[in-house]
C-alpha cells in the first residue's frame, strides 16, 4: 500500500509511530477500522449503509497519486456481522466497500497501479458470506437469464434483448462473486486472513484481530434502540402536504459524503410516496418532518444499493406499504433481498402489498398517474412519468435515476442480433423516453460506464431540469443545463387550497372511534393544530395532562427515567390518553424528534367523548395489556392505538410457577413475559434468560415451524400469549422476531 499524499488528513499518525503494528479506530457504533500497515491489510469492520462514506469522513480513505494516476486508497477486507439485520437497518452491505475496491482503488482495472493481483476479502460465518456472495452477484446482475426475464412477464423478443444490453454492460459474461472476491469463513478457531493476521470469534459478534503479540477486539453488535449513524448531518425541515408537489430528498450518489443519495418525495392530495429508498431513510425522513406511517407507497426504479438500503425502514409499521414497481424490476429486487436475509421470496409480501405497474402505460394510483419505462442498466431499471391534472391541464415530473449516456449506448449498439449490445431501435427509443418534456425532472449525470451525463439533456424542452446523481461540483456548462434542489426543498406542480392535516385528523379519529358518529368526531376535530419544533418536550413525565394530542405529522421520542426505556411513537399516535382517562399523571416523557403538528384536545373535552361513545370501558379492560405491550422493545415503536388494542384483544395469559417447566405446542402464538425469567434451550446445548418484555416462539410465528419445546420458570412467572395470526401481520413486529431469530440462531453455533 502506497503512502497517502496527504498524511496530515488522517485522525492520527500511523500504527507504526506509535509502536504498536495494529492501530483501532472506532468509526461509529457497530463499525470499525483495524489496519496492519505491515501486513498490507486494512479491515472495514462492519458493513452498514454508507459505510464507506463514514471512512471516508474520517479520513480513513484518502486519494494517492502514483505514477500520475490519482486514485483513492482504503480497505481491502471486510469483517462482516454475525447477523444481517440490526437497529433497524442491513448490517451487511459490502457491494459499495466492494465497487470501491475494484474501482476507485483500482482493485479490478488493468495496468492500474492498485491493482497488485490480491482481490477483497470478506470474512464472516459460513451463512454471511454465502449470502453476501449471492447479494452482490444479484446486485451485479440482477436477473441472470432470459428465463429469469420471462418469469416476469416480458415477452421472448423483448427478454432476449434485454439479455444482450445486460451482457454487454457485464463485458460479455455474467461470472460468478467468488472468481473476484475472496471469502473466509469464520468457525470456532482463529483463522489467517493473511501475511501473519489472525481473526477469531470470541462471541455473537465480537471478535479478536491478532498480528504477532497484538491483539485487539472490535464488538460490532449495536445496542437495541440504536441505529446506525448517518454519515452527514442534516438540518430539520417542516414541509408541507400540498397538492401535487416534488419534496427533494438526495441529489447525491453512493460516494458523496455530504448529500443523501438521488430520490424524491411526491406528494400528492397530502399523500407522500417515496421515489426509492437509499441509505440512512430514518434520518432523511425525519429531518423532513416525515414518519414512516406517513409513508403511502414506495416507486422503486431499482435494486442497486443506494437505491434499496433503506427498505427495513419500511418494514418498520403496524400495517403493510404499498410497493409500486414493474414486474421487472420486483422480481430483481426481491432476489436481492431475499438472497441477503436467507428467507423464501413469499417473505415479501408480508411487508408490503404488492402493485405491479405495466411498462409505457400511465398506471392510475387515485388521481397520481405513473408511466414507467425501460431504462438500459446493469440490473433491470425504469424511470418513471407522474402526472396529475390540475386547473391548467396535466402536471408532469420525470425521476431519470441510473440512466446510461447516449455515448455509453452508442457505443454498445451493434448489427449483431446475437451479440451482447442493443439495436438503434433500442438507442433511439431510448433517447426520446428520456427527453419526454415535463415540468420538472431529475436527471442521473453520474458519468461514466453506467450513468448519465447532463449534455445529453441540453435540448431537452423541459422547464426545469434538476442535477443528480453525481458528488462533485457542477461544471459552468452543466449549470446551464440544469440546476440543482438542495435537500428539503419543493417544486410546487399544483397549488393546494387545502389544510390536510384535518383530513389526516379524521382520519385517524374515525379509525379509533370507528362507531362515533360525524358529528361526534368534529367535537374532537374543533381544536388547534399546534406545531411543536424538534426537540421540544410536548409531554414531562410526572405532569398532569391538560391535553391529549394526536400526531398528525412527524416522529415524537418517549422515554422513561423508571426503567430506561425509550422508543418511538410516529404520525397517527396518541399522547397521554390512558393517563387522562385513568386520571394518572403523565407516566412517560415525549420530545419532538421532527417538526410535529398534533391536534390538541382538552382532556376534559376527550374524556367526556370517549365516555358519551361507550369507549370508556373498552380502554380500560385493555389498557393495561396496551400499556404493557408499549413498554416492550417489540410493540414500543410505530404501533397504532387501534392495532394495539387487536394485540391486546387476542391476549390469553399463562402462569408458570418457579422451577416448572412448560411445553410450547406448536400454534401456540408468541410468547411475551410480563414478570419473572423463564429460561429456554436452544440448539447446541445452550440455555437462554428471556426477561420481561422479551419473547419466545418467534420461529413458529415467522416460519409455522411445527416444533415443540420446554421453557422453565426461573421463578414464578406470567408470560402473554399472542395469536400467531395477529402478531404475524405487523411488519416491524415481524421484522424485529427476525432480527432477534438471527441474534439467537448465531449464541446457539456458539
Amino acid at each position: 500500500m502506497v503512502e497517502a499524499s496527504n498524511p496530515t488528513s488522517l485522525p492520527e499518525p500511523s500504527a507504526k509511530a506509535h509502536g504498536h503494528a495494529i492501530r483501532k479506530i472506532q468509526v461509529m457504533p457497530g463499525v470499525y477500522w483495524v489496519e496492519i500497515p505491515e501486513a498490507e491489510l486494512y479491515i472495514m469492520c462492519g458493513s452498514p449503509p454508507d459505510a464507506i462514506k463514514h471512512l471516508m469522513r474520517r479520513g480513513l480513505i484518502v486519494e494517492e497519486e502514483v505514477d500520475g494516476v490519482v486514485f483513492e486508497n482504503g480497505p481491502n477486507a471486510v469483517l462482516l456481522s454475525d447477523v444481517m439485520l440490526q437497529g433497524g437497518s442491513f448490517a451487511n452491505l459490502s457491494e459499495f466497500p466492494v465497487l470501491q475496491m475494484f474501482y476507485r482503488q483500482g482493485m479490478f482495472l488493468p495496468g492500474h497501479p492498485g491493482n497488485t493481483g490480491r482481490k477483497p476479502i470478506l470474512i464472516g460465518n459460513e451463512e454471511q458470506v454465502k449470502a453476501q456472495l449471492n447479494y452482490i452477484y444479484r446486485g451485479n446482475y440482477g436477473l441472470i437469464s432470459q428465463e429469469e426475464i420471462e418469469a416476469t412477464g416480458i415477452d421472448p423478443d423483448t427478454a432476449a434483448e434485454m439479455m444482450r444490453m445486460k451482457l454487454r454492460f457485464a463485458f460479455g459474461g455474467i461470472r460468478e462473486t467468488t472468481e473476484f472476491v475472496d471469502t473466509l469463513v469464520l468457525g470456532r478457531e482463529a483463522e489467517e486472513i493473511r501475511n501473519g493476521v489472525f481473526v477469531s470469534r470470541v462471541d455473537v459478534n465480537v471478535f479478536e484481530i491478532m498480528y504477532r503479540d497484538e491483539c485487539v477486539r472490535v464488538d460490532l453488535n449495536l445496542a437495541r434502540h440504536r441505529q446506525y449513524e448517518s454519515p452527514y448531518p442534516l438540518s430539520y425541515h417542516q414541509v408541507d402536504r400540498g397538492y401535487f408537489s416534488i419534496i427533494h430528498s438526495g441529489e447525491g450518489d453512493g460516494w458523496d459524503i455530504n448529500r443523501p443519495t438521488m430520490s424524491s418525495i411526491i406528494c400528492f392530495q397530502g399523500k407522500l410516496f417515496l421515489v426509492d429508498a437509499g441509505p440512512n431513510l430514518p434520518a432523511i425522513m425525519n429531518a423532513l418532518g416525515i414518519s414512516v406511517s406517513e409513508i403511502e407507497g414506495i416507486f422503486h426504479t431499482h435494486s442497486h444499493d443506494d437505491h434499496f438500503a433503506g427498505l427495513p425502514t419500511l418494514m418498520q409499521t403496524d400495517h403493510r406499504i404499498r410497493y409500486f414497481a414493474t414486474p421487472l424490476v420486483r422480481a430483481a429486487v426481491t432476489k436481492k433481498l431475499t438472497a441477503m436475509l436467507g428467507v423464501a421470496e413469499r417473505e415479501f409480501e408480508h411487508y408490503f402489498v404488492v402493485q405491479d405497474l405495466a411498462f409505457d402505460q400511465w398506471n392510475k394510483i387515485g388521481g397520481l398517474e405513473v408511466r414507467p419505462i425501460f431504462s438500459p442498466h446493469p440490473v433491470e431499471t425504469t424511470c418513471f412519468y407522474f402526472r396529475a391534472m390540475g386547473p391548467e391541464g396535466y402536471k408532469t415530473y420525470g425521476h431519470m435515476a441510473d440512466i446510461a449516456s447516449f455515448s455509453v449506448l452508442e457505443y454498445m449498439v451493434t448489427d449483431d442480433e446475437t451479440a451482447p449490445g442493443l439495436s438503434e431501435a433500442r438507442l433511439a427509443r431510448t433517447k426520446y423516453e428520456y427527453q419526454v418534456p415535463t415540468n420538472v425532472k431529475k436527471i442521473d449525470i453520474g458519468g461514466g460506464l453506467i450513468h448519465g451525463a447532463a449534455l445529453d439533456f441540453k435540448d431537452d424542452p423541459s422547464e426545469r431540469i434538476i442535477l443528480a446523481h453525481t458528488d462533485r461540483e457542477h461544471t459552468p456548462e452543466e449549470k446551464e443545463i440544469g440546476s440543482g434542489a438542495p435537500f428539503g426543498t419543493v417544486d410546487v406542480l399544483i397549488e393546494g387550497y387545502q389544510n390536510y392535516a384535518w383530513r389526516f385528523a379524521f382520519e385517524y379519529l374515525q379509525t379509533y372511534f370507528g362507531n362515533a358518529s360525524h358529528d361526534q368526531l368534529q367535537l374532537l376535530l374543533n381544536n388547534p393544530v399546534q406545531t411543536y419544533n424538534p426537540e421540544a418536550i410536548i409531554v414531562r413525565e410526572g405532569d398532569s395532562h391538560d391535553h391529549v394530542h394526536l400526531i398528525l405529522t412527524g416522529n415524537v421520542e418517549w422515554l422513561t427515567s423508571e426503567t430506561q426505556l425509550s422508543g418511538m411513537l410516529s404520525a397517527g399516535a396518541f399522547i397521554g390518553e390512558r393517563s387522562v382517562l385513568t386520571e394518572r399523571p403523565a407516566s412517560i416523557t415525549v420530545r419532538a424528534a421532527s417538526f410535529v403538528n398534533a391536534l390538541r384536545i382538552p382532556a376534559k373535552l376527550y374524556v367526556d367523548f370517549v365516555k358519551s361513545n361507550d369507549f370508556y370501558d373498552d380502554f380500560l379492560e385493555l389498557g393495561d395489556n396496551a400499556n404493557f405491550l408499549q413498554r416492550t422493545w417489540l410493540l414500543g415503536e410505530a404501533i397504532s392505538q387501534p392495532v394495539q388494542h387487536r394485540i391486546a384483544r387476542s391476549l390469553n395469559m399463562v402462569y408458570i410457577n418457579g422451577g416448572e417447566e412448560y411445553e410450547v405446542e406448536p400454534g401456540a402464538g408468541l410468547f411475551i413475559v410480563r414478570s419473572g425469567t423463564v429460561e429456554r434451550d436452544v440448539p447446541g446445548g445452550k440455555k437462554i434468560d428471556i426477561g420481561v418484555g422479551e419473547f419466545f416462539n418467534e420461529e413458529n410465528v415467522l416460519f409455522d415451524a411445527p416444533m415443540k419445546f420446554n421453557v422453565r420458570a426461573q421463578e414464578d412467572a406470567e408470560v402473554c400469549v399472542i395469536d400467531a395470526s395477529v402478531i404475524g401481520d405487523v411488519p416491524v413486529a415481524r421484522r424485529k422476531m427476525f432480527e432477534t431469530i438471527l441474534l439467537r440462531m448465531q449464541a446457539s453455533q456458539g
